[in-house]
């Protein structure tokens, strides 16, 4: 009688091991069963992929597989981290490096368990792992940008409160005309920087979610860049500048959009007048194969090697001190970015430290079946924009 139940419990006990393991590798995170001797007992098919394993890891020890570091990039005993575990804990701070070079952000949970197969009383541990490096990054992210738009919006509107304030004082104890529009000048001109932050803000959300879409309409180019020229005249003059215009002549319509090519040169211009202290800002446009080529070239303080790679970087703002005495969310260049990708445009930048800079973009005709194509949400078209740089 015994000897035929003994077979029975086996092949039961063999059944809900092999649901177990079913079960298991079909979950998207690691899993790694170890025993009371930390070695491994059971593991998934997502476990080798977070540990870039291709072999069995059935009976091996797990400070062997597994090698975490921590937020410090600081070597992580495994072994000791679990086996002080009494309760289930996570940790979200860890880091795995691979044999490439490359890190991704550990999600880790440890829990103790007893497992229900195999040796009478056997316990063990159960780490869960999963890849978090995206969402690790969308944190960063929030808090740089929570953090950055505090900061930019915490000074104009004290700027302006503070000015607005003066005016009423100047008003009711001695009317002086002058210090009222000065007072009034300064107001205006942070909460026109505020309106450029919001605009670049819902830009971004708009690009961001792949709201944005291409109305085409033909551009009269010299016009147009007629326009844009006229509209920062003020500015040029306000800081002892010169601005110049170089466009060729009987340039053909331009097929695109306006109101993103109208952004996109702006912010070239309004950073060239911003960082140039004196000389010259110049805008140009010609003909080009199928499209037209428009440029910003300033004589400002340019910018270094390094910095270059990450000018259309979401926030980034360089170190030198002389861009750190201008306000800026680090955002105008990244929504550039953006457009450019939407309109199928080729971005090229050329800068040399206290030489000057010279942004560029080709526009492409975007019309007939290309039309439609330019529809796609910005990220859907980046493989028709490049950006380089000299």
């Amino acid at each position: 009688m015994i000897e035929r139940i003994l077979p029975r419990k086996r092949k039961r006990a063999e059944l809900e091991h092999q649901r177990l393991t079913s079960l298991i590798n079909s979950m998207a995170d690691g899993v790694l069963a170890v025993d009371r001797r930390m070695n491994v007992v059971i593991y998934n098919g997502a476990a080798l992929n977070i540990l870039d394993v291709n072999s069995s890891m059935h009976g091996r020890a797990l400070a062997e597989v597994l090698q975490p570091f921590d937020h410090n990039n600081q070597p992580v005993d495994i072994v000791k981290l679990v086996r002080k575990t009494t309760t289930a804990t996570s940790q979200r701070d860890l880091l795995l490096h691979y044999r490439d070079g490359s890190t991704i952000n550990l999600y880790l949970s440890i829990a103790p368990v007893h497992f229900g197969y195999g040796q009478q009383g056997q316990r063990g541990f159960v780490l869960l792992l999963r890849d978090i490096t995206r969402e690790k990054s969308l944190e960063e992210e929030r808090d740089e940008f929570i953090s950055v738009v505090s900061h930019e919006l915490r000074t104009p509107i004290a700027i302006a409160e503070g000015n607005i304030s003066n005016a009423q004082f100047i008003l009711n104890k001695n009317p002086d005309i002058e210090a009222i529009k000065t007072a009034l000048k300064d107001s205006h001109d942070q909460v026109m920087f505020l309106a450029s932050m919001v605009n670049d803000l819902a830009t971004l959300s708009r690009a961001e979610r792949g709201k944005l879409n291409v109305d085409i309409t033909p551009i009269d180019v010299p016009n147009f860049t007629a326009e844009l020229a006229k509209n920062y005249t003020a500015d040029v003059q306000a800081k002892g500048l010169e601005l110049k215009t170089n466009v060729a002549p009987n340039l053909p319509p331009l097929f695109s959009s306006e109101l993103y090519v109208r952004e996109i040169l702006q912010n070239f211009i309004t950073n060239a007048i911003k960082y140039t202290e004196k000389g010259s800002v110049t805008l140009g446009a010609q003909a080009a194969e199928k499209g037209i080529l428009f440029t910003v070239a300033d004589t400002g303080i340019g910018i270094s090697k390094s910095d270059q790679e990450k000018v259309f970087d979401k926030f980034f703002r360089s170190e030198d001190y002389r861009t750190r005495k201008t306000s800026g969310t680090g955002l105008g260049l990244y929504v550039t970015l953006k457009l450019s990708r939407l309109l199928h445009a080729e971005i090229n930048m050329k800068s040399q430290i206290n030489k000057g800079s010279t942004f560029s973009v080709f526009v492409p005709n975007l019309e007939g079946p290309a039309s439609a194509a330019s529809t796609q949400p910005a990220e859907q078209a980046n493989s028709n924009n490049t950006i380089t740089s000299a």
